[in-house]
């Protein structure tokens, strides 16, 4: 009897073991997140170089991912903070999007000609405000107005909340519901003016480190100077640290500059979209990686000019009138449901930009 009772014990604990297991199995299927296609060294500028000779541009546009190189080099902790970042980005998008709509969660853009609608997320957080400092840094800062920097402004506060789904070729039909509008508004919280000798800055970051920047944690820090190089700008990613954060500009890039066709303030929308947590259209690394944002078709690098429609590269049509690629001011109008999805995601409970949320 007693054999039999401790054969029953056994079997009953098995049972419940078996049990605990499962659930804790089915937590873990809940929590899981895909982040096998994540990734933050890229190409740098490699490609763009040789894109840029090809198409005889003169400028290089952005440098931010040479910029998230170097400081991934500098700093073996900056991986591990973006991988949390990504993965509280993909986790709230994930828990937020339907089974099978597609919310730009996770890596597997869309390749092929198959158009992958994505469903912009109630995240509870309403028009999302950031406040900005702008620092010029010059030898004559008379040569930046305030009106441009008003403007600058205006563009940001356009493109971030236009779909301009009338921009859009007749026959791009398929990007018509990818447009959106971000809800995320910009307000100028202040200018300063620096006279500086300094006849070009470079990408190193040591105009942050003459001129810090203030309050990164709840505000925006541009700073609008000479970069040299033929370099219109670089941003710095979630996660980098609070000493150099914010967003440098080439002062001819400003709504009315001199550095025409990149004139028209674009190429702050392009920097203010990587500090948000955008990779470029085209993922830095051709066919084989992604941005992280399902509606945007896979291509190969990036576009120049003002592309005709359509222009095929990895099987699929490229979004050339993207924010994040490299066309000229006029030719980018639109950004997609899933990187607004993306944006906002950061400013959520525990996001990377959270403390922006009420200042």
């Amino acid at each position: 009897m007693k054999r039999i009772f401790l054969s029953m014990a056994a079997l009953a604990l098995i049972f419940i073991a078996c049990e605990g297991d499962k659930t804790a199995v089915n937590e873990t299927s809940q929590e899981a997140v895909d982040m096998s296609d994540f990734y933050v060294y890229t190409e740098g500028s490699a490609d763009v170089t040789s894109k840029s000779t090809k198409s005889k541009e003169k400028l290089k546009t952005c440098y931010t991912m040479d910029v998230l190189n170097r400081q991934l080099s500098e700093n073996p902790d900056l991986e591990k903070k973006m991988y949390d970042i990504e993965y509280h980005t993909r986790k709230f998008i994930n828990a937020k999007g339907k089974p099978g709509g597609g919310t730009g969660g996770g890596g597997g853009g869309s390749n092929g000609e198959t158009d992958i609608d994505v469903t912009p997320i109630q995240d509870g957080l309403g028009t999302i405000n950031i406040p900005v400092y702008v620092h010029i840094v010059l030898p004559n800062t008379a040569v930046v107005s305030n009106s441009q920097i008003t403007s600058q402004i205006n563009v940001l506060n356009s493109d971030f909340n236009s779909t301009n789904t009338n921009q859009l070729p007749a026959a791009a039909t398929n990007f018509i519901n990818d447009a959106t509008i971000t809800d995320i508004n910009f307000t100028l919280a202040g200018t300063f003016r620096y006279e500086d000798p300094t006849a070009s800055w470079g990408t190193n970051n040591s105009i942050k480190s003459k001129y810090p920047p203030i309050t990164p944690q709840t505000h925006l820090n541009i700073w609008v100077c000479n970069i040299g190089g033929g370099i219109l700008g670089y941003a710095q990613f979630p996660g980098g640290n609070l000493a150099t954060d914010g967003v440098v500009l080439l002062y001819s890039s400003l709504p009315g500059g001199t550095s025409a066709p990149y004139n028209l303030g674009r190429t702050a929308t392009h920097e203010v979209g990587h500090y948000l947590n955008l990779r470029h259209i085209w993922g830095d690394g051709r066919c084989r990686q992604d941005d992280f944002v399902t509606d945007t078709p896979t291509s190969d690098g990036a576009n120049y000019g003002c592309p005709s429609y359509p222009t095929v590269n990895c099987s699929s049509t490229d979004m050339t009138m993207n924010y994040m690629d490299y066309t000229n001011d006029s030719c980018m109008y639109m950004f997609t449901d899933g990187q607004r999805n993306r944006m906002r995601a950061i400013f959520t409970s525990g996001g990377a930009r959270s403390s922006m949320i009420g200042n």
